[in-house]
């Protein structure tokens, strides 16, 4: 993007003015309809603003520019599941992790979208993998934690319980209760 536009984005988004900004990424968007950095910027305002439907079409748009970019299907497969979308979201990003396996991100975000799909097992392992990337955030370890508990592993469980205990007392004590008051269908 020109360096003018940016200048004004950032003007308008520093004084908390997010519909000149859009107006001016339409405007850009109306000459050069494949300017990435313009796509993914206007998606993100409007995700912000809770357009999440206008998003997801910017980043299907953006998707098909830069079809080998993992963050562009990252962000896809995050609004779609955020829709309630799960297999355009698995399907998202198994792409992105496909293009960047380190994108821990992604790997949660797959793990969430096949247990919507109630693919238990894969999502096990998407979010095995979520926690190899990010070994000290709780997220993957309590999701980890209920898919095996929707697969009756109980010894599983309680490794993973054990296991957030060392750095997450809190988190392993409240979702050590949800799982014994609401335990998830299989």
């Amino acid at each position: 993007m020109p360096l003018i536009i940016r200048l004004q984005l950032w003007w308008w988004l520093t004084l908390g003015r997010r519909a000149p900004a859009l107006r001016l990424l339409d405007q850009v968007l109306a000459q050069r309809p494949n300017l990435a950095e313009a796509l993914a910027t206007r998606a993100h305002l409007r995700a912000e603003a809770g357009d999440r439907a206008a998003a997801v079409a910017d980043l299907t748009r953006l998707t098909q520019i830069q079809p080998h970019q993992a963050p562009g299907w990252f962000n896809l497969g995050f609004l779609q599941e955020a829709q309630g979308l799960a297999h355009a979201a698995a399907d998202s990003l198994q792409r992105a992790v496909t293009l960047d396996p380190k994108m821990d991100r992604a790997w949660y975000g797959l793990g969430l979208a096949l247990l919507q799909l109630g693919r238990t097992e894969e999502a096990v392992q998407a979010f095995k993998r979520n926690t190899e990337l990010q070994p000290l955030s709780p997220y993957g370890w309590t999701q980890l934690a209920r898919a095996y508990a929707r697969q009756s592993q109980d010894r599983d469980v309680q490794r993973v319980l054990s296991h957030l205990e060392n750095f997450e007392p809190g988190v392993a004590e409240a979702l050590r209760r949800e799982l014994i008051s609401n335990p998830p269908a299989p």
